[in-house]
């Protein structure tokens, strides 16, 4: 309980905007939803070789 959860999908959009904007395509969500794994690939990636240089300089 002591942990907090982040929200990724945050929005600040008003509710009359959302009620009043047509849905995004599916060529649009496919674009967000990539930027989105790109995104969260990269900082997987910089985690990974941040922990491989830490334990590469315990063991000198």
């Amino acid at each position: 309980m002591g942990r907090l959860i982040k929200n990724n999908y945050s929005n600040i959009a008003q509710l009359k905007d959302l009620m009043t904007i047509p849905p995004m395509s599916a060529e649009q969500h496919a674009a967000v939803m990539r930027k989105r794994i790109e995104h969260r690939r990269m900082i997987e990636e910089a985690k990974e070789l941040k922990s491989a240089i830490n334990s590469g300089l315990q063991f000198r």
